[in-house]
């Protein structure tokens, strides 16, 4: 059948487009999240251990609301390791960084989701996709609020 939702079948196709980029940059951070949160170590593990635990928790609900957008738009999310390493802008961690460094990176990647997450917004507005634009603007929220939380434990 085909889909009748009042999005165009192009926009639907270019906001489905940036949501697999979200989709990629979140399931990216949630595997590097949860791999620090098995490996933390140092004075403050439990602290770290805990706040990285409630990170990927919530990752986890956020990749399966980004993919199901996406298929609400009528478009296929990506699942495989190789799709989502062509489209994610956060880095592997193949170490074990020292606890201060894994909060560092975490900070920069939840700052680069939320950028993500924000350069999708012209395409999203453009075809009056409220549904889509509301995720976007928690997501936003989420991870600005998280990289606030997580710099202020390293200044």
């Amino acid at each position: 059948m085909e889909l009748q939702i009042g999005i165009n079948s192009e926009d639907r196709k270019a906001i489905a487009q940036g949501l697999s980029r979200l989709l990629a940059d979140s399931y990216a951070l949630y595997i590097k999240t949860h791999n620090f949160h098995w490996n933390v170590t140092g004075p403050m593990f439990m602290t770290l251990h805990q706040m990285f635990e409630t990170h990927y928790t919530e990752l986890a609900l956020a990749v399966d609301l980004i993919a199901e957008r996406i298929r609400s738009l009528g478009e296929i999310a990506p699942g495989s390791w190789s799709n989502f390493g062509k489209l994610t802008v956060i880095k592997e961690e193949n170490g074990v960084p020292e606890a201060t460094e894994m909060v560092k990176q975490l900070t920069r990647d939840h700052e680069l989701v939320a950028a993500t997450a924000r350069s999708i917004f012209a395409v999203v507005e453009k075809a009056s996709d409220e549904a889509t634009a509301d995720l976007l603007t928690q997501r936003i929220q989420l991870h600005e609020k998280t990289a606030w939380m997580l710099r202020s434990l390293v200044q």
